[in-house]
């Protein structure tokens, strides 16, 4: 109601009866006109908005631009709170009953847009129907108030959904759509979302195997950022470029983005990027190098860090198996091999290449402790997973080893 409004407002602006009653209106008037028992004129009511502040218009919305306000400044701390592992959450349920009794008056505004930005957003998370329309809607709303990072992070979304669902090609059409309307509409494009665009591309280049795609629209990324001095997402960047390397089995290009992370590491602190320096190091020392008792100081020491991001524990255990295998202990490589778990984050092909290669792992575990089924049956459900992957040396090694231990099994006397 009118009167509500009006008294929200005041007491918002700590304001007195008096001191918004002021010398046109009384204290008595303005009490009535409070308690919905009086209407203003529109003379008075445009008097009252003045002396509040707001436009006239605000008043009489029946939710005013205040409120909403106030419903997305909570429904942003929901909703950028984190998640860790394995732990359960009602977040999407909980903002889907904060935002819902609001839809009808999300119609124009940036906190109309953002908030059916997260509803929307909440809704597929939930597995509810109806999300996309309402997707559309925020993103139509962006596009008229020219907010292009807001309306890239919407056509992101949309491609990461079947990016979650591993249609990597699908995902990639719609991302190359979303970003030409984006381009089309948007005639100035401000650099950090240049860059995120960039980032996301190349990532869904590499998905669908399109490595020099990938890889050109990667170094412009790179290039881009140093010319204009941006130091957002370069260390994703230089994580990408990395990987690219590894698995493209370009050591020079591997070493040098890997020292390019460990340089940003140092210079802003991030403990992120020096982790997984120290991650591609254990690595490279296992897979390259033989040195597993060096690899395996590193991961042990991750291991009993309790400040170890969780996100790299799993990382740290598969390299830690292959170490031990490296050693000849495979009783203890089985071990710690069983107790990796794919990441839930987890959906590129080189990450997912990176863990598919547990099995494979196994299987060899397996054959040298002469249990021959466990090691057969390890070794197909490596190749099973690899079938939809793109080439890469891993899913190469991974069918070696099956065919590896069937030859042993045919030889068998």
């Amino acid at each position: 109601m009118l009167g509500e409004r009006i008294r929200e407002i005041r007491k918002k602006k700590k304001m007195t009866l008096e001191a918004l009653a002021g010398d046109e209106l009384t204290k008595g008037m303005l009490s009535l006109i409070e308690n919905n028992k009086a209407n203003p004129s529109m003379e008075s009511l445009t008097y009252i908005a003045g002396r509040l502040g707001v436009e006239v218009s605000e008043l009489l919305e029946e939710v005013s631009s205040l409120k909403l306000r106030e419903i997305l400044d909570e429904a942003e701390k929901l909703y950028n709170k984190g998640i860790e592992i394995g732990e359960e959450t009602d977040k999407f349920k909980q903002l889907i009953d904060l935002i819902g009794p609001y839809l009808e008056h999300l119609s124009q505004g940036y906190e109309s847009a953002r908030l059916l930005e997260i509803y929307s957003r909440s809704l597929q998370q939930e597995g509810l129907d109806g999300w996309q329309e309402l997707s559309k809607k925020a993103a139509k709303m962006y596009d008229e108030m020219n907010l292009t990072a807001k309306r890239a992070s919407i056509g992101i979304f949309w491609a990461m959904i079947k990016f979650v669902e591993h249609d990597y090609a699908e995902s990639l059409k719609i991302f190359l759509q979303e970003r030409r309307q984006i381009e089309a509409k948007h005639h100035f494009i401000d650099p950090m979302t240049r860059v995120d665009l960039d980032y996301n591309e190349a990532i869904l280049h590499f998905a669908v195997g399109d490595s020099e795609a990938a890889a050109d629209v990667m170094q412009q990324a790179i290039q881009f950022s140093k010319e204009h001095r941006i130091f957002y997402r370069i260390d994703d960047l230089y994580r990408l470029a990395a990987a690219h390397g590894l698995m493209k089995k370009n050591k020079q290009q591997q070493l040098h983005y890997t020292e390019k992370v460990k340089q940003y590491g140092d210079f802003a602190e991030d403990l992120q990027s020096l982790t997984f320096y120290d991650l591609f190091h254990a690595l490279s020392l296992n897979a390259e190098e033989q040195k597993y008792d060096q690899a395996l100081e590193i991961c042990n020491k991750y291991l009993a860090d309790p400040a170890t991001d969780r996100d790299y524990q799993f990382w740290f255990l598969l390299e830690k198996g292959k170490s031990l295998y490296g050693l000849k202990q495979w009783q203890e490589a089985l071990a710690c091999l069983e107790k990796v778990e794919i990441p839930a984050y987890a959906h590129h092909p080189y990450d997912l290449s990176l863990f598919y290669i547990k099995d494979s792992y196994r299987a060899l575990c397996y054959s040298e402790l002469k249990q021959q089924k466990e090691a057969i049956q390890a070794a197909m459900i490596a190749v099973e997973n690899f079938k939809s992957m793109p080439p890469t040396p891993y899913k190469d090694f991974a069918i070696e080893t099956y065919e590896s231990i069937i030859s042993k099994d045919i030889d068998k006397p």
